[in-house]
């Protein structure tokens, strides 16, 4: 079995689905012809088509909107914006239709669609190439953010949101695109949404993060264990909603607890794992005392 990237991963999960459920389209700025801008699709259109696989115009706003109409009409859609910070003429069907559509029908109706797009800093884009604005899409009731940040999660994660009945925001570390390989088999096993997964035990410390940081993360929990710290490494992946409950039980074997994440300091994630740390076990962080 090939070792593949998180980006390549990407594209077997999708190439997976589109087999498997006819349902399944897929749709965004040059994600047909030449397969995006990280080449995230390539391939799709030779093997599926033009009619599941459709190249859109540099709309956000209608990207997102048809998206919305084609599940609430049966399709699955998986649409790519090609960068975060090109997200936003898109939040007003995202947030007032997509994420509403199950409790405005009164549950007649949903929207199974998922919203990739890159996100992050480190390759040496301009501002709107390098955003990491996944709280905003947190705040929203209905929809899910699902952050991977290695190929394995990155496939089970994606099979996952497609098959989701609800929105997902699907946040992809464009600097962890080619970072690694790994072997995944082409299984369509999807992995848990809405839990965290615990990347390393440990005994002395809990480091909490997500996205492209588990890298450094994971390299400074390596370092650390050198100078006999025993450190517990967990990836949120599902950001909204966050499984604070292996974040709690792990802070409680360990006593201590570092948040670790790229966005910014004020109104983030990190502040929100805090505060609930803070509400619902401050005394387990008696190491502290």
């Amino acid at each position: 079995m090939a070792e593949i990237t998180l980006v390549e991963a990407l594209t077997q999960a999708m190439a997976y689905e589109m087999r498997h459920d006819q349902s399944v389209v897929v749709l965004g700025e040059d994600i047909a012809k030449n397969g995006g801008v990280f080449r995230a699709t390539q391939g799709l259109l030779d093997e599926f088509g033009a009619d599941r696989v459709r190249d859109t115009p540099l709309a956000e706003s209608m990207i997102a909107g048809v998206s919305v109409g084609m599940a609430i009409a049966g399709l699955k859609p998986v649409a790519e914006f090609q960068f975060m910070g090109f997200i936003y003429p898109a939040l007003d069907q995202i947030i007032n239709h997509a994420s509403r559509m199950r409790n405005r029908t009164r549950g007649r109706l949903s929207c199974p669609v998922v919203f990739r797009s890159p996100y992050g800093c480190g390759i040496r884009a301009p501002e709107h190439h390098s955003e990491s604005t996944e709280a905003l899409f947190a705040h929203i009731p209905g929809l899910r953010v699902v952050m991977p940040s290695s190929p394995a999660r990155a496939y089970g994660l994606l099979l996952a949101s497609i098959r989701n009945p609800d929105p997902v925001i699907f946040l992809e570390p464009s600097r962890l695109y080619r970072w690694a390989k790994q072997n995944v088999p082409d299984d369509g096993k999807a992995l848990p949404l809405d839990v965290c997964f615990t990347l390393r035990v440990g005994t002395d410390v809990t480091l909490v993060t997500w996205g492209s940081l588990v890298k450094e993360t994971l390299a400074a929990a390596e370092t650390l264990a050198k100078n006999g710290i025993s450190a517990e490494v967990i990836d949120v992946a599902t950001l909204k909603p966050l499984d604070i409950d292996t974040i709690l039980a792990s802070v409680e074997k360990t006593g201590r607890c570092v948040i670790v994440h790229e966005a910014p300091r004020s109104g983030g994630i990190g502040a929100d794992i805090s505060a609930q740390i803070a509400e619902r076990g401050m005394m387990f962080l008696h190491r502290l005392l």
